[in-house]
């Protein structure tokens, strides 16, 4: 609890929760946010290694050995591919608040526990990429940052916290993307039943088409 004071009025102090006054800087959150990611995105590529010079004798050698590092690259392209999406569905949120506060600023810091974890849940993948216990805790990854992220834009929502010019149809545009998204995230997912790369090539696709698709969608509003 904090303590406000009318000066030179005479009247009692104001009394007002701490929780009503922390939190509210959209700009601050929006730079927290660029700093993870980009440290994320970074911690990524310092898990990629060239091969060993002591085991590569010739052409041959050199190409066998950078075959060897196929799981690698195939995880690196899906992480960075998800962090850019995600990093994309925030800012598109954090765009729409006219501020924050203090639910709002930790829901985002959840989110961005979420982020962190990618370079972790991306080494686990890469190293046992035949796993299915693998796969699905890449994939659980996935879906904490959707599900938080889906949270945020509710709450933002339901606290009056968007800005007065976001409409009902952008409202319903930005929960339908997360919701669609999540739910051919979880269908690659269950593919790793049947075959884990099956699984890997579907999520990759996915990825491809959030990346690359909105750039043809010129009529959308989000």
């Amino acid at each position: 609890m904090g303590m406000l004071y009318y000066k030179g009025t005479g009247k009692a102090p104001l009394r007002t929760s701490y929780n009503r006054i922390t939190g509210q800087s959209v700009e601050r959150l929006a730079a927290l946010s660029d700093g993870i990611f980009a440290v994320a995105m970074t911690l990524l590529v310092l898990d990629l290694h060239a091969p060993a010079r002591e085991i590569v004798r010739d052409e041959a050698g050199l190409a066998h050995a950078l075959s060897g590092m196929f799981p690698q690259l195939v995880t690196y392209l899906m992480s960075f591919l998800t962090l850019g999406i995600f990093w994309h569905g925030q800012q598109a949120q954090l765009n729409h608040f006219i501020r924050s506060n203090h639910h709002l600023s930790w829901i985002n810091l959840a989110f961005l526990f979420g982020v962190s974890l990618m370079p972790f849940s991306t080494r686990l993948l890469a190293d046992f990429i035949n796993y299915r216990v693998a796969l699905l805790c890449y994939w659980a990854n996935i879906f904490l940052l959707g599900f938080v992220l889906y949270l945020s834009w509710r709450y933002a929502r339901y606290a009056g916290l968007l800005k007065q010019d976001v409409t009902k149809e952008v409202c319903s545009a930005v929960a339908r993307r997360i919701v669609i998204a999540q739910a051919l995230y979880a269908g690659g997912a269950a593919l790793c039943l049947i075959n884990p790369y099956w699984s890997i090539g579907f999520i990759v696709l996915v990825q491809l088409n959030y990346a690359v698709a909105p750039r043809f969608r010129h009529h959308s509003k989000v």
